[in-house]
Protein backbone atom coordinates (compact mmCIF):
# COMPACT_ATOMS: atom_id res chain seq x y z
CA UNK A 1 0.00 0.00 0.00
CA UNK A 2 1.10 3.32 -1.05
CA UNK A 3 1.80 5.75 2.19
CA UNK A 4 -0.04 8.96 1.62
CA UNK A 5 1.47 11.76 4.07
CA UNK A 6 -1.93 13.73 3.67
CA UNK A 7 -3.90 10.99 2.76
CA UNK A 8 -6.10 7.80 4.66
CA UNK A 9 -5.70 4.42 3.55
CA UNK A 10 -8.07 2.39 5.63
CA UNK A 11 -7.92 -1.62 4.51
CA UNK A 12 -10.58 -3.94 6.21
CA UNK A 13 -11.43 -2.17 9.79
CA UNK A 14 -13.72 -3.53 11.50
CA UNK A 15 -15.22 -2.80 15.25
CA UNK A 16 -16.88 -4.80 17.35
CA UNK A 17 -19.19 -4.07 20.79
CA UNK A 18 -20.11 -6.14 23.07
CA UNK A 19 -22.99 -8.70 22.14
CA UNK A 20 -21.19 -9.02 18.61
CA UNK A 21 -22.49 -5.81 17.54
CA UNK A 22 -20.36 -5.04 14.55
CA UNK A 23 -20.77 -1.16 14.28
CA UNK A 24 -18.32 -0.96 11.52
CA UNK A 25 -17.57 -4.25 9.44
CA UNK A 26 -14.75 -4.34 7.01
CA UNK A 27 -14.25 -1.07 5.59
CA UNK A 28 -12.09 -0.18 3.13
CA UNK A 29 -11.35 3.76 1.43
CA UNK A 30 -8.81 5.76 0.20
CA UNK A 31 -8.55 9.85 0.74
CA UNK A 32 -6.34 11.77 -1.49
CA UNK A 33 -4.43 14.54 0.46
CA UNK A 34 -6.19 18.15 -0.34
CA UNK A 35 -9.83 16.49 -1.13
CA UNK A 36 -13.16 16.65 0.68
CA UNK A 37 -13.62 13.18 1.55
CA UNK A 38 -17.85 12.39 1.89
CA UNK A 39 -18.77 9.78 4.47
CA UNK A 40 -22.61 9.15 4.06
CA UNK A 41 -24.95 7.71 6.16
CA UNK A 42 -27.41 7.80 8.10
CA UNK A 43 -27.34 7.54 11.90
CA UNK A 44 -25.92 4.38 13.49
CA UNK A 45 -24.33 3.35 10.04
CA UNK A 46 -20.90 3.51 11.72
CA UNK A 47 -19.50 6.85 10.55
CA UNK A 48 -19.00 8.29 14.01
CA UNK A 49 -17.53 4.91 15.25
CA UNK A 50 -14.98 5.31 11.89
CA UNK A 51 -14.05 8.55 12.97
CA UNK A 52 -13.03 7.55 16.92
CA UNK A 53 -10.74 4.68 15.05
CA UNK A 54 -9.25 6.76 12.71
CA UNK A 55 -8.94 9.74 15.34
CA UNK A 56 -7.15 7.36 18.03
CA UNK A 57 -10.05 7.51 20.33
CA UNK A 58 -11.47 4.05 19.84
CA UNK A 59 -9.09 1.02 18.78
CA UNK A 60 -10.10 -1.31 15.79
CA UNK A 61 -11.48 -4.67 16.47
CA UNK A 62 -9.72 -5.70 13.44
CA UNK A 63 -8.15 -4.04 10.00
CA UNK A 64 -5.67 -1.50 9.60
CA UNK A 65 -5.62 2.29 8.89
CA UNK A 66 -2.96 5.20 7.90
CA UNK A 67 -3.45 8.50 8.98
CA UNK A 68 -1.37 10.98 7.50
CA UNK A 69 1.37 7.96 6.84
CA UNK A 70 0.83 6.74 10.39
CA UNK A 71 -1.11 3.46 11.68
CA UNK A 72 -3.81 4.48 13.89
CA UNK A 73 -2.73 1.79 16.67
CA UNK A 74 1.29 1.73 16.47
CA UNK A 75 1.65 6.00 15.78
CA UNK A 76 -1.01 7.27 17.47
CA UNK A 77 0.73 10.00 18.71
CA UNK A 78 1.97 11.04 15.61
CA UNK A 79 -1.38 10.83 14.19
CA UNK A 80 -2.54 13.17 17.02
CA UNK A 81 0.29 15.29 16.13
CA UNK A 82 -1.15 15.57 11.89
CA UNK A 83 -4.60 15.89 12.46
CA UNK A 84 -7.72 18.14 13.84
CA UNK A 85 -11.55 17.03 14.83
CA UNK A 86 -14.13 18.41 15.72
CA UNK A 87 -16.20 15.92 17.00
CA UNK A 88 -20.77 15.52 17.35
CA UNK A 89 -20.18 17.29 20.54
CA UNK A 90 -18.36 20.41 21.14
CA UNK A 91 -15.81 19.74 24.06
CA UNK A 92 -16.23 23.76 25.20
CA UNK A 93 -16.65 25.07 28.60
CA UNK A 94 -19.37 27.18 28.60
CA UNK A 95 -17.88 29.94 31.69
CA UNK A 96 -14.95 30.81 29.31
CA UNK A 97 -14.85 33.24 26.59
CA UNK A 98 -13.89 32.37 23.40
CA UNK A 99 -10.63 34.25 23.10
CA UNK A 100 -9.59 32.35 26.57
CA UNK A 101 -10.25 28.54 24.67
CA UNK A 102 -8.37 29.41 22.19
CA UNK A 103 -5.38 30.69 24.95
CA UNK A 104 -5.91 27.48 26.26
CA UNK A 105 -5.97 25.51 23.54
CA UNK A 106 -2.37 27.02 22.14
CA UNK A 107 -0.66 26.55 25.30
CA UNK A 108 -2.11 22.43 25.21
CA UNK A 109 -1.03 22.50 21.56
CA UNK A 110 2.86 23.79 22.25
CA UNK A 111 2.32 27.15 20.21
CA UNK A 112 5.16 29.39 20.98
CA UNK A 113 4.41 32.02 23.58
CA UNK A 114 4.54 34.64 21.38
CA UNK A 115 2.36 33.13 18.68
CA UNK A 116 -0.33 32.52 21.03
CA UNK A 117 -2.66 35.45 20.56
CA UNK A 118 -1.63 36.47 17.18
CA UNK A 119 -2.97 32.83 16.61
CA UNK A 120 -5.92 32.41 18.11
CA UNK A 121 -7.36 36.21 17.06
CA UNK A 122 -6.45 34.99 13.49
CA UNK A 123 -8.31 32.25 13.60
CA UNK A 124 -11.52 33.60 15.17
CA UNK A 125 -11.69 36.28 12.71
CA UNK A 126 -11.35 33.76 10.19
CA UNK A 127 -14.47 31.94 12.13
CA UNK A 128 -16.15 35.19 11.98
CA UNK A 129 -16.12 35.40 16.19
CA UNK A 130 -14.00 38.35 17.04
CA UNK A 131 -16.83 40.37 17.91
CA UNK A 132 -17.81 37.75 20.47
CA UNK A 133 -14.51 36.67 21.28
CA UNK A 134 -14.59 37.87 25.20
CA UNK A 135 -18.55 37.04 25.52
CA UNK A 136 -18.31 33.73 27.86
CA UNK A 137 -19.34 30.54 25.22
CA UNK A 138 -22.65 29.58 27.27
CA UNK A 139 -24.08 32.64 25.36
CA UNK A 140 -23.31 31.35 22.48
CA UNK A 141 -25.58 29.98 19.45
CA UNK A 142 -25.20 26.91 17.94
CA UNK A 143 -23.48 27.93 14.95
CA UNK A 144 -20.89 29.82 16.95
CA UNK A 145 -20.23 26.91 19.17
CA UNK A 146 -19.57 24.99 15.70
CA UNK A 147 -17.58 27.53 14.87
CA UNK A 148 -15.12 28.30 17.88
CA UNK A 149 -15.06 24.39 17.58
CA UNK A 150 -13.29 24.52 14.29
CA UNK A 151 -11.22 26.98 15.04
CA UNK A 152 -9.70 25.30 17.65
CA UNK A 153 -9.23 22.23 15.88
CA UNK A 154 -7.28 24.45 13.60
CA UNK A 155 -4.91 25.90 16.03
CA UNK A 156 -1.72 23.31 15.20
CA UNK A 157 -2.70 23.63 11.53
CA UNK A 158 -3.52 20.20 11.00
CA UNK A 159 -2.67 18.68 7.84
CA UNK A 160 -6.07 16.50 7.96
CA UNK A 161 -9.38 17.76 9.37
CA UNK A 162 -11.54 15.50 10.33
CA UNK A 163 -15.03 16.96 10.82
CA UNK A 164 -17.61 14.39 12.57
CA UNK A 165 -21.51 15.52 11.15
CA UNK A 166 -20.60 19.36 11.83
CA UNK A 167 -23.99 20.93 10.47
CA UNK A 168 -26.47 19.17 12.57
CA UNK A 169 -29.09 21.16 14.43
CA UNK A 170 -27.37 24.38 12.43
CA UNK A 171 -29.78 27.07 11.04
CA UNK A 172 -29.37 27.23 7.19
CA UNK A 173 -27.14 29.97 7.27
CA UNK A 174 -24.65 28.52 10.15
CA UNK A 175 -24.69 25.72 8.08
CA UNK A 176 -23.70 27.95 4.40
CA UNK A 177 -21.38 29.69 6.71
CA UNK A 178 -19.50 26.40 7.93
CA UNK A 179 -19.76 24.89 4.54
CA UNK A 180 -18.00 27.92 2.84
CA UNK A 181 -15.18 27.49 5.70
CA UNK A 182 -14.16 23.77 5.02
CA UNK A 183 -14.22 24.86 0.88
CA UNK A 184 -11.45 27.05 1.98
CA UNK A 185 -9.40 25.02 4.03
CA UNK A 186 -9.53 22.44 1.43
CA UNK A 187 -9.03 24.26 -1.45
CA UNK A 188 -6.97 26.75 -0.34
CA UNK A 189 -4.81 26.11 2.19
CA UNK A 190 -4.59 21.90 1.17
CA UNK A 191 -5.78 20.67 4.34
CA UNK A 192 -7.49 17.09 3.91
CA UNK A 193 -11.20 17.07 5.14
CA UNK A 194 -12.78 13.94 6.03
CA UNK A 195 -16.70 15.20 6.55
CA UNK A 196 -19.53 12.88 7.97
CA UNK A 197 -22.81 13.84 7.24
CA UNK A 198 -26.40 12.74 6.69
CA UNK A 199 -27.02 15.39 4.91
CA UNK A 200 -27.53 15.09 0.88
CA UNK A 201 -27.34 18.44 -0.07
CA UNK A 202 -23.88 19.09 2.50
CA UNK A 203 -22.22 16.07 0.75
CA UNK A 204 -23.28 16.78 -2.71
CA UNK A 205 -21.98 20.43 -2.74
CA UNK A 206 -18.94 19.73 -0.27
CA UNK A 207 -17.56 16.60 -1.46
CA UNK A 208 -15.16 15.35 -3.89
CA UNK A 209 -15.62 11.64 -3.60
CA UNK A 210 -18.51 10.14 -1.33
CA UNK A 211 -18.62 7.42 0.10
CA UNK A 212 -22.06 5.79 1.12
CA UNK A 213 -22.17 3.31 4.89
CA UNK A 214 -24.78 1.19 5.58
CA UNK A 215 -24.50 -0.77 8.46
CA UNK A 216 -21.20 -0.91 8.82
CA UNK A 217 -20.52 -1.67 5.30
CA UNK A 218 -19.55 0.65 2.83
CA UNK A 219 -22.44 0.10 -0.23
CA UNK A 220 -21.17 2.39 -3.05
CA UNK A 221 -18.20 4.99 -3.17
CA UNK A 222 -17.07 7.50 -5.91
CA UNK A 223 -18.05 10.89 -6.86
CA UNK A 224 -21.06 12.58 -6.45
CA UNK A 225 -21.70 12.61 -10.59
CA UNK A 226 -20.51 9.04 -11.01
CA UNK A 227 -22.92 7.81 -8.37
CA UNK A 228 -25.74 9.87 -9.22
CA UNK A 229 -24.74 8.37 -12.97
CA UNK A 230 -25.43 4.59 -11.74
CA UNK A 231 -28.78 5.70 -11.17
CA UNK A 232 -27.91 7.28 -14.80
CA UNK A 233 -31.98 8.05 -16.12
CA UNK A 234 -34.02 11.02 -14.90
CA UNK A 235 -37.47 10.70 -13.69
CA UNK A 236 -40.49 12.42 -16.05
CA UNK A 237 -43.29 13.46 -13.68
CA UNK A 238 -46.49 14.49 -15.49
CA UNK A 239 -50.17 15.88 -14.30
CA UNK A 240 -52.96 15.82 -16.66
CA UNK A 241 -55.39 18.82 -16.65
CA UNK A 242 -58.12 16.67 -16.01
CA UNK A 243 -58.17 13.54 -13.79
CA UNK A 244 -60.33 11.71 -15.87
CA UNK A 245 -57.17 11.25 -18.00
CA UNK A 246 -54.64 10.19 -15.25
CA UNK A 247 -54.67 6.49 -17.07
CA UNK A 248 -54.02 7.16 -20.76
CA UNK A 249 -51.15 9.60 -19.53
CA UNK A 250 -49.82 6.85 -17.67
CA UNK A 251 -50.45 4.39 -20.51
CA UNK A 252 -48.68 6.86 -22.34
CA UNK A 253 -45.39 7.67 -20.27
CA UNK A 254 -45.22 3.74 -19.74
CA UNK A 255 -44.00 3.57 -23.40
CA UNK A 256 -40.64 5.02 -22.50
CA UNK A 257 -40.13 4.11 -18.90
CA UNK A 258 -40.77 2.35 -16.09
CA UNK A 259 -43.15 3.62 -13.94
CA UNK A 260 -41.89 5.02 -10.54
CA UNK A 261 -43.68 6.69 -6.93
CA UNK A 262 -45.47 10.51 -7.86
CA UNK A 263 -46.67 12.73 -5.98
CA UNK A 264 -50.74 12.64 -5.55
CA UNK A 265 -52.19 13.49 -9.06
CA UNK A 266 -49.45 12.91 -11.06
CA UNK A 267 -48.01 9.84 -12.81
CA UNK A 268 -44.24 9.62 -13.21
CA UNK A 269 -41.62 7.22 -15.35
CA UNK A 270 -38.19 6.79 -14.91
CA UNK A 271 -37.09 7.40 -18.62
CA UNK A 272 -35.52 4.67 -20.92
CA UNK A 273 -33.59 7.20 -22.87
CA UNK A 274 -33.08 9.98 -20.58
CA UNK A 275 -33.38 13.37 -21.51
CA UNK A 276 -33.25 13.03 -25.25
CA UNK A 277 -37.23 11.23 -25.17
CA UNK A 278 -38.26 14.52 -23.98
CA UNK A 279 -39.87 15.72 -27.38
CA UNK A 280 -41.29 12.42 -28.21
CA UNK A 281 -42.92 12.45 -25.19
CA UNK A 282 -44.60 15.55 -25.65
CA UNK A 283 -45.50 14.22 -29.00
CA UNK A 284 -47.21 11.42 -28.17
CA UNK A 285 -49.32 13.12 -25.57
CA UNK A 286 -49.87 15.69 -28.04
CA UNK A 287 -51.47 12.86 -30.56
CA UNK A 288 -53.33 11.61 -28.07
CA UNK A 289 -54.39 15.27 -27.49
CA UNK A 290 -53.96 14.59 -23.76
CA UNK A 291 -53.30 18.10 -22.21
CA UNK A 292 -51.18 18.32 -18.85
CA UNK A 293 -50.94 21.25 -16.43
CA UNK A 294 -47.44 20.01 -15.30
CA UNK A 295 -44.35 18.19 -17.09
CA UNK A 296 -41.07 18.15 -14.59
CA UNK A 297 -38.06 16.40 -15.06
CA UNK A 298 -35.93 15.10 -11.94
CA UNK A 299 -32.75 14.11 -12.39
CA UNK A 300 -31.47 11.45 -9.91
CA UNK A 301 -29.89 12.60 -6.70
CA UNK A 302 -27.82 11.52 -3.99
CA UNK A 303 -31.30 10.26 -2.10
CA UNK A 304 -31.81 8.12 -4.98
CA UNK A 305 -28.12 6.76 -5.07
CA UNK A 306 -28.90 5.73 -1.22
CA UNK A 307 -32.60 4.20 -1.95
CA UNK A 308 -30.87 2.31 -5.03
CA UNK A 309 -28.03 1.06 -2.73
CA UNK A 310 -29.61 0.24 0.67
CA UNK A 311 -33.37 -0.11 -0.42
CA UNK A 312 -34.77 2.55 1.99
CA UNK A 313 -34.39 6.68 2.11
CA UNK A 314 -31.58 8.20 4.19
CA UNK A 315 -33.59 9.11 7.58
CA UNK A 316 -31.09 12.27 8.08
CA UNK A 317 -31.37 13.59 4.38
CA UNK A 318 -32.63 16.92 3.14
CA UNK A 319 -35.87 17.61 1.73
CA UNK A 320 -36.13 16.92 -2.07
CA UNK A 321 -35.04 19.67 -4.37
CA UNK A 322 -37.42 20.52 -7.01
CA UNK A 323 -37.49 19.21 -10.10
CA UNK A 324 -36.84 21.51 -13.39
CA UNK A 325 -39.80 22.30 -15.27
CA UNK A 326 -39.55 21.86 -18.39
CA UNK A 327 -42.23 23.77 -20.56
CA UNK A 328 -44.35 21.12 -22.33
Amino acid sequence: MTVLPNGIEVDGLAREFKGGVRAVDGVDLRVEPGEIYGFLGPNGAGKSTTVLMLTTLLPPTAGSARVAGHDIVREGPEVRRAIGAALQEAALDPLLTGREHMRLQTALQGVPKAERRPRGDALLERVGLMEAADRKVRGYSGGMKRRLDLALALVHRPRILFLDEPTTGLDPQSRADMWQEVARLAHEDGVTVFLTTQYLEEADLLADRIGIIDRGKIVARGTPDELKAEIGRPTLAVEPAEARDHAAVAAVLERFGVPVTARPGATAVRLHGGVDELPAVVRALDGERLKVTDFRLHAPTLDDVFLAKTGRKLEGGEPPVEPEVVSA
